[in-house]
């Protein structure tokens, strides 16, 4: 069974020892960088999950909840902030299921979109996230193509 577990002292180890593929480095941060991430923000903006198959780390999904998206207070937004699949288990659907997990708890906390950003190119993720059901908004974030999912 998959599930999200909250990283602990018990699942730290497991966390940061996810490793995506070399090819996709480049485009995603590791666990250790999102979970230093998540402690600067201690005020509930990061929502930092291990992925497990029957007890077996998999992946890490990281969410943010209701962040300051301009940083002048106009515009809230939560998204997906992270997905690491471990390389050995890419192609597996624990990336499906993070994504919708990350969706069921932005509805659980009353949000109506799920907002990702990710790098461009042929070797990015955006065919991923399209066939999710993301569409792009046409904007721009530190170099990262802006998708939204609509969650009503």
């Amino acid at each position: 069974m998959i599930t999200l577990e909250e990283i602990t002292p018990a699942t730290f180890d497991a966390a940061t020892g996810i490793r995506v593929r070399p090819d996709q480095e480049h485009a995603v941060s590791p666990v250790t960088q999102s979970l230093a991430e998540a402690y600067v923000h201690p005020d509930g903006v990061a929502w930092p999950r291990l992925i497990t198959d029957d007890g077996r780390p998999v992946g890490f999904v990281m969410a943010f909840l209701g962040i300051d998206w301009h940083g002048d207070g106009t515009v809230r937004r939560s998204g997906l902030w992270r997905l690491n699949i471990d390389a050995a288990e890419q192609g597996k659907g624990y990336g499906r299921h993070a994504v919708q997990a990350v969706a069921a708890e932005i509805r659980r906390r009353g949000g109506t979109e799920l907002y990702v950003t990710w790098h461009p190119g042929p070797d990015g993720p955006e065919g991923f996230y399209l066939g999710l059901g993301f569409r792009t908004t046409g904007e721009v974030s530190g170099g990262q193509t802006v998708g939204v999912l609509d969650l009503t």
